[in-house]
C-alpha cells in the first residue's frame, strides 16, 4: 500500500499531491488513475479517523467550540475551589483536617480531569497507539503523575499534595487550546462564508424559451442564466441583454453599487440589486471567484514556511527530549538524595513545565492571523513562505497595462472641447465597443444627452467608426482615417465631419491609485523599482515619467522579462514581480515573489503568489506590512518560547519549582504566545497616495 519515495518518506501509491489544511481539517489528494486510494484506512492507521469531504455539511455550527467552552468551564471551577481548599492547608492545618482537605480535592480533581482531560488524553493515546509522540503525550503524563503522586501524597500523610497543580495545568492549557481554536475558527468562518454567499442554484433559460431551476453544480459554462433583483450570481458570468446596479464588494471592497450593462463581467457572489438582468455562464461553480479565494485561502494556511518547518522538526524531536529530560531528573535526583518521592516531584515538575505547547503555536497561530487579516483587506495569499520572502525584497518590478495602469483609457482634454461636440462624439462612440470610444463615451455621460442618433454606422477595425447624421458624414478614429485631406498628428483620435476636424482627443490609461505614492515610498526606502512592459516605447515612456520610475523596458517579450528577472536574480537581487497579463504568467513564477491584481488573466493569478481584489495599489504596502510584522512576531514567539525553556529547565531540574509552579509557568508561556500573535494587526488598504517607511505607514 506504500511506496518510498527518495527521500525515503512513506506515501501512498498513486498518490501525486497531498496537502493537510490543519485550520480546516482537511486532506486534499490528487492521485492517478480512475480509482482512489484508500486514504481514509491510511489516516486511521496515523491515528486520524477520516471521512469524505461534505461541503453542506462544513457550513454548519462549530460543534467542538461547546465541548472545548464546558470543559474550560469545568477545570475552571474546580481549580478555584480546590486552590480555596489548598489555602488552609498551605497556611498550616492541622494534620487530620489537612487529610480530610487533600482527599476532598482528590475527590473534586478526578472527575475534572477525566471530563476536561479528556481532549489531551484522547490525542496522546491516538499518538503512542501509533508508536509516535506530540505535544500531548507529556502534557497527559504530566497530568496524570501528578494527580497519582498527590494521591500517594495523601493516603501516605504528607505535608502536600499537587491536585491544585494537575487542575491548573489542564484549565489553564484549555484556556490556551481555546484560544487556539477560536481564532482558527474565525479564519475558517471566512471560506464557510464564502459558502454562504454561494447560492444553491439559478433559474436557467432553456434554448426554447422556458426557464428551469437547476442545483450549483449542473451549471456549466455556455448556460443561459436569469438573475432576479436580490439574487447572488451563481458562477462567474457576462451581462448578454439587461441593465442593473450590483453589489460587488465582496470583490471590491467598495459599498458603491456598479452599474452592469451587456457585455460586463460578473463575479460569483456579487448581488444583483435593481433590475432582471439576462447573463451567460463563463464557468462552472468549481472554477468560479468564490471558489478560488476559498482555494487561496486554504492554501495560505496549509502552506508551511520556513519558521513552521523549523517548529514541526524541533516539536518532533523536543518530546522525546522532555521525557529524557525528567528520566534523568528523577535518576539524579534517586542518585544524589536517595528520596524517591522527592525525585518523582522534581521529574515530574520538568515533564510539566518543559512541555513544547508554546513552540508548537509559536508560527501557526501567526500565519492563521495573518491569513485572516490579508483576507479581511482583499488579499488573497497562496503560499505561507511568500509572507517571508516579501520581507527580503530589495527590488520591485512592474508590469505596465493593468497593473500600474487599470487598462482603461480615458480622455485628458474634455474640458477644452465644445460640450456640443463632445455629446455628439460619445453617440457616435457608443457604437464601438474600443478602448478608445468607451474612453469618449464617458467623457461625455457628465454632459446633457442632447445629440440625436446616427445612421448608417459602420466600424472600421484598425481605424475608426463612421455614422451619417442629417446627410452628412461623421468619422471618429485615426486622424488619417477622420480627416484624410487635413494635417494632423497620427497619435490623435480626431473626430471629422465631412472631412473637417471637429475636436481631437487625447488619450492616456488610466493610472491605478496609489500607484504614484507606492513609488515614491519604494524609492525612499532604497528599493530599486522598474517597468517591463510589452507595449510601445512611447506609452511605456510617458508612463515611467509621470510616476518617476527611473529604469524602464518597453516592447518586450514574455522570454525577454524572464531573463531579466533571472539577470537580477543572478545579480544578488531579491524580486517582487507585481503583474497582471498572460505575458507575465512566466516572470512571475521566476521572481523571488510575486503579486497580480484581481482583474490579471488566469494564469497570471495562479502563478502569483499573491492577489489583491481592490483596484488600488495601497493593497502592495498593506500585504508588505503585514509581511514584516508577521515575520517579528514569529520571531518574538520563538525567543519567548526557547527563553522559557532555557530559564525554566533548569530551575525545575535544581528543585527549585513544584509541580503547582510548574503548570502555572507553562500554562502562562502559550497563553503569552498566543496573545502575542493576536497583536497582528492590518489597516484598511488605502486606494490613495499614502506615506509609507517600510517600518510603518503614516497618513
Amino acid at each position: 500500500m506504500y511506496q518510498q519515495d527518495r527521500a525515503g518518506s512513506a506515501k501512498l501509491a498513486g498518490v501525486q499531491h497531498a496537502r493537510v489544511n490543519l485550520t480546516n481539517k482537511r486532506v486534499s489528494l490528487r492521485w492517478a488513475g480512475k480509482v482512489a486510494p484508500d486514504a481514509i484506512m491510511a489516516l486511521k492507521k496515523l491515528g486520524y479517523e477520516g471521512y469524505l469531504f461534505d461541503n453542506n455539511a462544513a457550513t454548519g455550527t462549530d460543534r467542538e467550540l461547546p465541548g472545548m467552552i464546558k470543559a474550560l468551564a469545568v477545570a475552571a471551577f474546580a481549580s478555584m475551589n480546590i486552590m480555596s481548599l489548598s489555602t488552609s492547608v498551605w497556611s498550616g492545618a492541622d494534620e487530620s483536617t489537612r487529610a480530610m482537605l487533600h482527599w476532598i480535592c482528590a475527590g473534586i480533581a478526578l472527575p475534572t480531569l477525566l471530563y476536561s482531560g479528556r481532549i489531551f488524553y484522547l490525542s496522546a493515546w491516538r499518538s503512542l497507539k501509533h508508536w509516535q509522540t506530540n505535544m500531548d503525550v507529556p502534557i497527559s503524563i504530566g497530568v496524570i503523575m501528578a494527580f497519582a503522586l498527590s494521591v500517594y501524597d495523601t493516603y501516605h500523610g504528607y505535608e502536600h499534595a499537587y491536585f491544585d497543580a494537575a487542575t491548573s495545568l489542564v484549565f489553564f492549557l484549555l484556556i490556551g487550546r481555546t484560544l487556539d481554536h477560536v481564532m482558527r475558527e474565525r479564519t475558517r468562518s471566512a471560506v464557510k462564508g464564502l459558502a454562504v454567499l454561494s447560492p444553491r442554484g439559478a433559474l436557467v433559460i432553456r434554448p426554447e424559451g422556458g426557464l428551469e431551476y437547476l442545483p450549483l453544480q449542473r451549471i456549466t459554462s455556455g448556460m443561459k442564466l436569469l438573475l432576479l433583483p436580490g439574487d447572488r450570481v451563481p458562477v462567474d458570468c457576462t451581462v448578454i441583454d439587461g441593465v442593473s446596479d450590483v453589489d460587488c464588494s465582496l470583490v471590491t471592497g467598495e459599498n458603491a453599487p456598479r452599474q452592469v450593462q451587456p457585455g460586463s463581467k460578473l463575479q460569483a457572489g456579487t448581488l444583483n440589486i435593481t433590475g432582471s438582468i439576462k447573463t451567460e455562464a463563463c464557468a462552472a461553480a468549481g472554477d468560479s471567484f468564490l471558489a478560488e479565494m476559498s482555494r487561496l485561502i486554504e492554501a495560505a494556511e496549509s502552506a508551511k514556511s520556513h519558521y513552521q518547518r523549523i517548529a514541526d522538526r524541533a516539536a518532533r524531536y523536543y518530546a522525546p527530549a522532555v521525557h529524557t529530560a525528567s528520566l534523568l531528573s528523577f535518576i539524579g535526583w534517586m542518585f544524589f538524595r536517595g528520596d524517591m518521592h522527592e525525585a518523582a516531584t522534581v521529574a515530574i515538575a520538568v515533564l510539566i513545565i518543559t512541555c513544547p505547547c508554546a513552540l508548537g503555536l509559536a508560527v501557526p497561530m501567526v500565519q492563521v492571523m495573518a491569513a485572516r487579516r490579508l483576507f479581511e483587506n482583499r488579499v488573497m495569499v497562496k503560499d505561507g513562505s511568500a509572507l517571508e520572502r516579501l520581507n527580503e525584497i530589495d527590488t520591485v518590478v512592474f508590469d505596465k497595462t493593468g497593473t500600474l495602469t487599470l487598462g482603461q483609457m480615458q480622455v485628458t482634454n474634455a474640458g477644452t472641447i465644445d460640450p456640443a461636440t463632445l455629446s455628439l462624439a460619445g453617440k457616435l462612440a457608443s457604437n464601438s465597443r474600443h478602448p478608445n470610444a468607451l474612453a469618449i463615451v464617458d467623457a461625455a455621460l457628465a454632459l446633457t444627452d442632447t445629440a440625436p442618433q446616427f445612421e448608417q454606422v459602420r466600424e472600421y477595425p484598425g481605424l475608426g467608426i463612421e455614422g451619417v447624421l442629417q446627410g452628412r458624414v461623421y468619422r471618429l478614429g485615426r486622424a488619417s482615417f477622420a480627416c484624410p485631406h487635413e494635417s494632423a498628428r497620427l497619435s490623435d483620435t480626431t473626430f471629422a465631419c465631412e472631412g473637417s476636424k471637429l475636436a481631437s482627443f487625447a488619450l492616456s490609461d488610466t493610472v491605478r491609485p496609489g500607484a504614484r505614492g507606492l513609488i515614491e515610498n519604494l524609492l525612499g526606502s532604497g528599493i530599486a523599482v522598474e517597468v517591463m512592459s510589452g507595449d510601445n516605447q512611447q506609452a511605456v515612456h510617458d508612463i515611467a515619467l509621470q510616476l518617476n520610475i527611473p529604469r524602464y523596458t518597453a516592447e518586450m517579450l514574455p522570454a525577454d522579462k524572464v531573463v531579466r528577472i533571472e539577470t537580477l536574480t543572478k545579480a544578488g537581487r531579491r524580486v517582487l514581480m507585481v503583474g497582471d497579463g498572460l505575458n507575465d504568467a512566466p516572470a512571475l513564477m521566476a521572481a523571488h515573489v510575486s503579486m497580480a491584481p484581481a482583474s490579471a488573466a488566469d494564469m497570471g493569478r495562479n502563478n502569483a503568489d499573491f492577489v489583491f481584489l481592490r483596484d488600488g495599489m495601497g493593497s502592495v504596502l498593506l500585504t508588505y506590512r503585514i509581511a514584516r510584522d508577521s515575520g517579528r512576531l514569529i520571531r518574538q514567539n520563538f525567543a519567548i518560547a526557547i527563553g522559557y525553556n532555557m530559564l525554566a529547565l533548569p530551575v525545575a531540574i535544581l528543585g527549585y519549582t513544584t509541580p503547582f509552579i510548574a503548570a502555572i509557568a507553562m500554562s502562562l508561556s502559550s497563553i503569552v504566545v498566543v496573545a502575542n500573535a493576536l497583536r497582528l494587526r492590518a489597516g484598511p488598504a488605502s486606494d490613495g497616495d499614502e506615506h509609507f517607511e517600510f517600518g510603518h505607514v503614516t497618513r
